[in-house]
């Protein structure tokens, strides 16, 4: 018997204009597999992620009182017009995880919450409850008269409390200790008002400042070389206290303990690249020598199950420990470790088994943080869900990629909808249901090109049908090596004592299943040496102020050449300074928050969205203002500095190289928060190709690109080898394995089973051999 509720077997979405849709309409089925295809750039991620999943998590937290959504993050509703059949959304992105120094793999999935309560019930000698084993809790304890009432008199009474906690004493729970460099924070033989700091943002007429030279300790105009043993104290090492600068009551405290806070406090991953640089002159972590880097106190140290204590459990390679949980019987706490094993199985089924509990979130690639973040929802029971992947096989082996397409098809066959955002034709294949975006990229695409299946899809003539059986062909010929850089003796994370030369003047491809070893190879021995860039998968931060133009340093030349035009000052042409809009601020919107409501953004009517004041846009380079120029493609913009009266060989440089790395579409002034994942990695590239080095690092350039762009990016490495430069590349794409000079295979497996060189030569040996898991999916992939 068939109910109304039966006909509610699709997600309708009509006219949908995020970002560069234009008014799609699309009909996805439910409790099916739909991918989502198309060039980088196409409008995938703004369906899926900004229309279908937004609604439903906006719609999911209206739901909460308003007393909750004023701690959640206001969600503005999607531009569309109709939106039906919507289930709630899980979104498992690429997002890294939190760069918190503080946050391990253990402790982001709550595996060692489960750990802890295992080691206070079963670890002898009995230390107390599961804080005791947590680094990020210290033992406190104290004693003092507490004054109460009692039988209506007031009774002093003596308390006393201790809490026992984890954290080791002398590092804190950081499992490093750092030194700090003095002579990298001031210049001796100046005084603080002649600008002795030498601390990014610490300029002689700051506030950093001032509170040293009007706090009443130092004499600001006396070198700090002729300070006093007191003053220099004062100065480096002073507890914090309260002072009256001028009129202003502030906190004065040294200099050393205040560059800890605000410096080392922070994750160097998420530090801006110039404070970055300061904390790599400035600083040197060391592994601290109390707790030999475990992050815990000796008596947590001490407690063990067996002969495993608990800083051996969470430095055990996942798969291994899951093993050593299963040996562990013990009835009282049975509940405890299934959760713990299914927890730990979860790990190793992902293929993220080579992983330890210990090993810092931050050091997680993009691939490895969103494979962390599925294991939550493996062992759900949830179903009639819709689960939002945005590339899954990011950062993965082909032969990974075959479990994970088990893994996405399990989710399905629960009875949910799973939205897959993908470019890589083996999850493609296993798709009910796909959905083609395009025809090409930012404002030449935003439309569906093509809804169906895999075979409806290879005869249906878009980019993604054409390309989708594009098989690259092993080289002719192979470049001849210039000289090698040699890599002695190395040992970063699993690396087994590995000796290698990799070969200058080519194109090296470095493969292996992920976590073999190869960016510890690489990114450790290789990286911080002389004249080599490293293009890292690091997220790019900006806001919506920021765009490609302010990004590459193009802004700059642009500004100067209007400037010199029209014989006024460059700072009339940033939206950020002088020429900005005075009623948006330059930012060309207007945000209304409305407490627990979504705030609502609309179009900032002075300016009409263009952020600069109307008087800036008075002035013209050859016809255009400077609104009309941030509005062009980087296709445009080349052709218009290039020729005629607005030629400026410094602004069509770095729109050169934008257009090289393929991103000829993009507007210039587009804000950063709208690019896609593989757009904002080939914006990272074309910033660094300027950078004067012989060798280039890439870390999985094909990440985000389609099938299409993949013929583009090769074409790039080759100029990039032919101009006399060294590129290494780490990467899975046979693609890009086949038009290598060289390839350098590390494994044979993943963590304890990897870190050693299984293969180095041609790719046609490679093939040839099919001595390794590469060198199988080589030569199936090019039909040898």
């Amino acid at each position: 018997m068939s109910t109304a509720a039966d006909n509610h077997d699709r997600i309708r979405v009509q006219g949908a204009r995020e970002n560069n849709l234009k008014n799609v309409s699309v009909d996805i089925p439910k409790r099916r597999l739909t991918v989502f295809t198309g060039v980088s750039g196409s409008g995938k991620s703004s369906l899926v992620f900004a229309t279908i999943a937004a609604e439903s998590q906006r719609m999911i937290n209206e739901t909460y009182s308003a007393f909750l959504q004023g701690f959640m993050p206001t969600l503005a509703r999607p531009d569309v017009d109709l939106l039906e059949g919507v289930t709630t959304a899980i979104i498992v992105d690429q997002e890294r995880m939190g760069a918190n120094s503080r946050s391990t793999v253990g402790t982001a999935t709550d595996t060692n919450a489960m750990l802890r309560i295992v080691f206070s019930r079963l670890g002898q000698p009995h230390l107390g409850s599961p804080q005791a084993f947590a680094f990020n809790v210290p033992s406190v304890s104290g004693a003092g008269a507490v004054t109460m009432e009692k039988g209506g008199r007031e009774v002093k009474e003596r308390r006393s409390f201790t809490v026992t906690g984890g954290m080791c004493p002398r590092c804190e729970g950081m499992g490093k200790v750092n030194d700090i460099d003095l002579t990298q924070l001031y210049d001796d033989s100046r005084s603080l008002n002649e600008g002795a700091l030498t601390i990014p943002g610490y300029t002689a007429d700051g506030w950093g400042v001032r509170i040293f030279s009007g706090s009443g300790f130092l004499d600001a105009d006396k070198p700090i070389r002729d300070y006093t043993t007191k003053e220099l104290d004062d100065f480096l090492y002073h507890e914090p206290v309260k002072v009256k600068v001028g009129d202003i009551n502030m906190t004065y405290e040294g200099l050393v303990p205040k560059v800890q806070k605000s410096f080392l406090s922070k994750d160097r991953e998420a530090m801006q690249p110039h404070i970055r640089a300061f904390v790599d002159r400035a600083v040197t972590f060391t592994t601290c020598p109390e707790c030999s880097g475990t992050r815990l106190n000796e008596g947590a140290r001490s407690s063990r199950i067996g002969e495993v204590n608990i800083a051996d459990a969470c430095a055990m390679q996942i798969s291994d420990l899951a093993e050593w949980v299963r040996t562990i019987d013990e009835p009282s706490v049975a509940p405890l470790l299934s959760g713990l094993q299914h927890t730990l199985d979860s790990f190793v089924e992902i293929g993220l088994g080579y992983l330890s509990l210990d090993r810092p979130a931050g050091t997680l690639s993009g691939g490895e943080a969103q494979r962390t973040k599925m294991i939550r929802h493996l062992g759900s029971s949830l179903t009639d869900v819709t689960y939002v992947f945005d590339e899954p096989t990011i950062g993965l082996h082909p032969h990974d990629i075959q479990s994970m397409n088990g893994l996405l098809l399990q989710l399905r066959d629960k009875g949910n909808t799973v939205l897959v955002v993908e470019h890589k034709p083996e999850t493609i294949a296993i798709a009910d249901h796909i959905v083609d975006l395009g025809p090409r990229a930012g404002t030449a695409g935003g439309e569906v090109c093509f809804e169906g299946t895999v075979d409806g899809l290879r005869g249906s003539g878009t980019l993604t049908g054409l390309h989708f059986d594009d098989r690259h062909t092993l080289k002719k010929s192979v470049r001849a090596r210039t000289g090698a850089l040699q890599i002695r003796g190395a040992r970063t994370h699993n690396l087994r004592d590995v000796d290698v030369d990799v070969p200058t003047g080519v194109l090296a491809v470095i493969t292996g299943v992920a976590g073999s070893g190869k960016s510890s190879l690489i990114h450790g021995s290789i990286a911080g040496r002389d004249g080599v860039v490293s293009v890292d998968q690091g997220a790019i931060r900006g806001s919506r102020r920021s765009n490609p133009a302010t990004y590459t340093g193009l802004l700059e030349p642009i500004r100067k050449a209007f400037a010199k035009a029209n014989g006024v000052k460059p700072a009339l042409f940033s939206a950020n300074s002088e020429g900005a809009c005075p009623n948006c601020n330059g930012s060309g919107v207007i945000v209304t928050d409305l407490g627990m409501m979504a705030s609502v953004t609309t179009t900032c009517e002075v300016c009409e969205g263009r952020r600069f004041d109307a008087s800036v846009l008075d002035y013209h380079l050859n016809g255009r203002d400077i609104s009309e120029v941030l509005g062009m493609s980087v296709d445009e913009a080349l052709l218009y500095f290039s020729t005629g009266d607005s030629r400026t060989p410094a602004a069509q440089s770095i729109l050169e190289r934008l257009a090289d790395v393929g991103l000829g579409y993009i507007r210039l002034g587009q804000p950063l928060n709208t690019l896609s994942g593989g757009e904002r990695q080939r914006l990272k590239l074309a910033t660094h190709m300027s950078e004067q080095g012989g060798v280039y690092i890439l870390d999985e350039p094909t990440t985000g690109l389609h099938l299409a762009d993949v013929e583009q990016l090769l074409g790039l490495l080759d100029r990039l080898v032919d101009s006399g430069k060294s590129v290494i590349v780490i990467e899975h794409h046979q693609a890009v394995m086949a038009h290598a000079d060289w390839i350098i295979d590390i494994g044979p497996g993943a963590g304890h089973d990897g870190g050693t060189v299984v293969f180095e030569g041609t790719p046609s040996e490679l093939v040839a051999e099919r001595s390794t898991l590469t060198g199988e999916y080589l030569a199936r992939y090019v039909g040898a």
